[in-house]
């Protein structure tokens, strides 16, 4: 349904590298950048990073947050290592979370500018 979504932060350079090393265990890669935009994706952009002058002040109450779809248990593991060695805040270690499904594998973190981000993996196998 969606094609994609775009967020606005401050620090381009900043962005880049959480989301380079956030994103790369998932299989996304940048596929566009520029002085004030980064594009992500596998086979076409699905997540726009782009410099703005009035980001979207981080809420807790909002709600809001991206899940990424990972291709095993052990990407969701690198996802959050690699989130957290970027500048990345951790917001929900690795694990199963039984009250989403057996099987529901993710991890949470919030990015420099304050968003909320979550890898999954529905796959059952064991945990790296």
């Amino acid at each position: 349904m969606i094609d994609h979504v775009s967020i606005g932060v401050k620090n381009i350079a900043r962005s880049r590298a959480f989301y380079d090393a956030a994103l790369e265990p998932l299989g996304y890669s940048l596929l566009s950048h520029g002085e004030e935009s980064l594009g992500y994706g596998g086979d076409a952009i699905r997540f726009w990073v782009q410099v703005s002058r009035h980001p979207v002040p981080a809420d807790e109450g909002s709600g809001l947050h991206f899940c990424l779809v990972a291709p095993s248990r052990s990407a969701v593991d690198a996802f959050h290592a690699g989130a957290l060695a970027r500048g990345g805040v951790d917001n929900g270690q690795p694990g199963v979370r039984t009250d989403y499904g057996p099987t529901y594998y993710a991890a949470f973190v919030k990015e420099p500018d304050g968003y909320r981000i979550e890898a999954w993996c529905g796959r059952e196998e064991a945990t790296s």
